[in-house]
């Protein structure tokens, strides 16, 4: 075999090898973070439109390999702007005004998606799974995840509503739309 065909040889099949990963950013619009707080009197929703989601996308194999997540919190909206302005002295916005998540691990199964990862909110990071649903559709992920968190783990102070504090769990949804050409 001449020098010429191996070059070739070794070229096609280092090609064919390499992985398709694509960085892509949420659909803005059509992707969001929500958390939900519980006190035996009621429950809170607030929701944010305004979250960067990221990640890594092999094409060929269909599976995510890298995530990234950062919302500014203040743009929180629980349709109470009370409320909303008591979440943000609680959380002490103006010292921590984003919260992040960068992935150390990802397992795909199907539609399932476990995502492991740093999640630091209001100055702590802390170890999390994030278990969330996938579907594809032709240039399009469409990605929906659920986690909770300790409020005392993150040395928040659970706020009260007549001496009664919130449940400890702090509760996250998210929804991300990715799409590619």
């Amino acid at each position: 075999m001449t020098v010429k065909r191996c070059v070739v040889l070794l070229l096609l099949c280092l090609s064919t090898g390499m992985a398709q990963v694509k960085t892509l950013d949420a659909v803005r619009n059509e992707s969001s973070v929500t958390y939900r707080l519980v006190h035996p009197l009621h429950k809170v929703e607030a929701t944010s439109k305004d979250v960067h989601y990221k990640l890594d996308l092999d094409l060929e194999k269909k599976e995510i390999k890298a995530v990234t997540a950062v919302v500014d919190v203040t743009t929180f909206d629980s349709g109470n702007s009370n409320r909303d302005s008591h979440a943000m002295e609680v959380i002490d916005a103006i010292s921590y005004p984003e919260a992040s998540f960068a992935s150390t691990g990802v397992t795909q199964s199907g539609d399932s998606l476990a995502v492991a990862g740093k999640l630091t909110f209001h100055g702590v990071t802390k170890d999390v799974v994030v278990k969330s649903s996938v579907k594809w559709s032709g240039n399009s992920l469409f990605v929906q995840g659920e986690f909770a968190v300790s409020l005392n783990a993150f040395n928040v102070e659970r706020p009260s509503l007549l001496m009664i504090p919130v449940q400890d769990a702090l509760t996250f949804s998210l929804v991300a739309a990715f799409r590619w050409e």
